[in-house]
């Protein structure tokens, strides 16, 4: 109590408004999990190579300054080796991103220095293979600033990819012959007019933020709001990189941008990916305003829980 009086004494009353929070250090673990998982709304299965069994992985969230100290578990029972890579770290790539075989662990620590939105994804060989495949993921970095943008009224993080029906085929990984877009790891998974399709909820006149990653591995994205236009556009999510009033923005493979959007009026606003080859294929998800719109998580219906259909 005594050394608060003594900063407020010397350099003004406003000061422990303006006074960063302090740095935090977190645990983040992840294991890497081959299983199958639903990738459409029939309860379609697919054999995917993912983080703690979902697709995308979990969504890691920090603010800038703080120590992410990260243990990847490759269980023996799995049959292929697995790393990781966050774009978010500054680190030696030989010595963290190393592939570590089943039955073996890596653990590293990083500080999240920028602020923004990071693409994670596994970076074993064929790395093509691994990020196809569904080992990828976003980690948010708020800024310690919490004033450096407007307060968001939702949140929603989207991670667009590619998919390939048969997941050995590499080769058609390396020639762009993706038979799918996807957000979040489904065909068509927040397009409320196909079935078993959800939605991307919202209120008339909330601010909206989507935190958006383009995980590829190969094709680049025109992110739109049909209907609207993006308010600001933050390039890698960084406050420092602010657009104002774009239509579409273009987000490349292991890239990230945040995206912020207030729809006036109740309604159907689909976000797609303008390259329509892609939208056409599975990249839309629809943003719904009602007045009666209820809270969601970061990312809705990950994993998608569906059950298979039996197999004939």
């Amino acid at each position: 109590m005594r050394t608060v009086f003594l900063i407020l004494f010397l350099v003004g009353p406003n000061v422990l408004a303006e006074t960063p929070v302090a740095a935090k250090t977190h645990t983040v673990e992840m294991t890497a999990v081959e299983k199958d998982v639903v990738i459409d709304g029939e309860g379609t299965t697919y054999a995917a190579w993912t983080f703690n069994g979902q697709v995308p992985g979990p969504v890691v969230r920090v603010t800038e300054g703080d120590t992410v100290k990260f243990k990847l578990i490759n269980p023996a029972g799995n049959k292929y080796p697995h790393a990781m890579d966050f774009h978010a770290a500054e680190i030696d790539f030989l010595k963290n991103y190393r592939a570590i075989n089943a039955g073996e662990t890596i653990e590293y620590t990083f500080v999240a220095k920028k602020p923004g939105i990071f693409f994670y994804h596994c970076g074993a060989p064929p790395m093509i293979q691994h990020v196809a495949r569904g080992m990828f993921g976003a980690i948010i970095v708020d800024p310690k600033n919490a004033k450096a943008w407007a307060k968001a009224d939702r949140e929603y993080v989207l991670v667009q990819s590619e998919f390939f029906k048969n997941p050995d085929d590499v080769q058609a990984m390396f020639d762009r012959k993706f038979d799918n877009v996807i957000f979040n790891g489904g065909i068509f998974k927040y397009h409320p007019f196909v079935t078993g399709g959800g939605k991307l909820d919202a209120k008339p006149g909330e601010r909206v933020r989507v935190y958006f990653v383009n995980a590829g591995p190969n094709e680049f994205s025109a992110f739109h709001p049909i209907g609207e236009i993006w308010d600001n556009v933050y390039e890698s999510g960084n406050p420092s990189n602010k657009l104002n009033g774009v239509q579409t923005y273009v987000v490349g493979p292991g890239s990230a941008a945040t995206f912020d959007v207030v729809v006036e009026s109740a309604g159907a606003y689909p976000l797609v990916t303008h390259s329509l080859t892609g939208a056409l294929r599975g990249a839309i998800a629809v943003l719904l305003a009602s007045p009666d719109a209820k809270p969601a998580p970061l990312m809705p219906m990950v994993p998608w829980e569906i059950v298979p259909k039996p197999a004939h």
